[in-house]
């Protein structure tokens, strides 16, 4: 049986590292999106269904917009994130509060091409020492565009988000609930498997390498209380293989060890769960690899 309510689509952007999948979490009550303090963490779109009563709201997740187009991974980046403006209701796009960047005025840009209501979310508050110098920052940012309305928020703290949803919801259409209540989001268990699996490796890896590695899974089988899963971390050069694996296996040991006590929360299951490292040589400069390795403008 279908609902009516409130429904519509709602795009979360901004700039690399502002806090779009630490929001989109907040707003879940649980952990969908991986997250880390690297920035370009994300590199797909993906849903995520809230239902409450009588609205549901899918937001969209997105890829940090960015100026950087010197190989295909970030070109496609860019189109999986700004195609996410297309057909949505709503749009709210994050900046990190006393920042604006050549990156905030590209975000700007692309938003002319949409004429969906935009809020502006300014990010971050926490981490001022002294409150007052916001105000200035608000006055000036608010005058970019014609915004429906500014929030100055925490992601992190969850400060002004209660504020924030409820003016989502006002905006959002009246429609037909268009996922079953208990819908969480567009994307498979594989999916977010190798999804945590990317997290663990970005947050332990330096600077550059998680840039440089892609996870695919390789077998995924459940029985009675136990998920068999098998992932592939590709890499990009030989000597990448190395340090992903570490010193006697134990870098490679440590982060399957992460994953694995995340897919068991997730999956509500005892996780039986291999790794390898394998080198696929330019696989971030390649169309063909990238679509090989899962990566759609749109899910598949």
């Amino acid at each position: 049986m279908s609902t009516e309510g409130y429904c519509g689509y709602v795009a979360i952007i901004g700039k690399p590292n502002v806090g779009k999948s630490t929001l989109l979490n907040h707003f879940l009550g649980q952990k969908l999106s991986i997250t880390s303090r690297k920035p370009q963490t994300t590199r797909h779109r993906l849903l995520g269904i809230k239902t409450e009563g009588n609205t549901q709201i899918i937001y969209v997740d997105t890829p940090g917009l960015h100026q950087r187009k010197h190989n295909a991974m970030n070109r496609y980046l860019n189109r999986a994130a700004t195609n996410s403006l297309v057909g949505v209701d709503v749009i709210v796009w994050l900046v990190e509060a006393l920042q604006w960047t050549g990156e905030d005025s590209y975000v700007l840009k692309a938003l002319a091409q949409s004429s969906a209501p935009v809020i502006l979310g300014i990010n971050k508050i926490d981490k001022l020492s002294d409150k007052k110098t916001l105000l200035p920052y608000l006055q000036e940012v608010a005058t970019k565009r014609d915004f429906v309305e500014v929030f100055p928020i925490s992601a992190q703290k969850g400060q002004n988000l209660v504020e924030l949803e409820a003016k989502i919801t006002r905006l959002l259409p009246i429609n037909t609930f268009l996922f079953p209540d208990d819908q969480f989001t567009d994307r498979t268990e594989r999916f977010l498997a190798a999804e945590i699996v990317r997290e663990k490796l970005v947050r332990r890896l330096g600077a550059e390498l998680p840039y440089r590695l892609t996870v695919q899974i390789e077998h995924f089988s459940s029985e009675t209380n136990l998920t068999h899963i098998s992932a592939i971390i590709w890499v990009e050069r030989k000597g990448q293989k190395p340090i992903v694996i570490g010193k006697k296996g134990q870098m490679l040991k440590a982060i399957g060890e992460e994953a694995r006590k995340d897919m068991e929360m997730m999956l509500a299951c005892k996780i039986f769960l291999r790794l390898w490292v394998k080198v696929k040589q330019g696989w971030c400069d390649d169309e063909r690899a990238l679509r090989q390795l899962g990566y759609y403008t749109t899910p598949p």
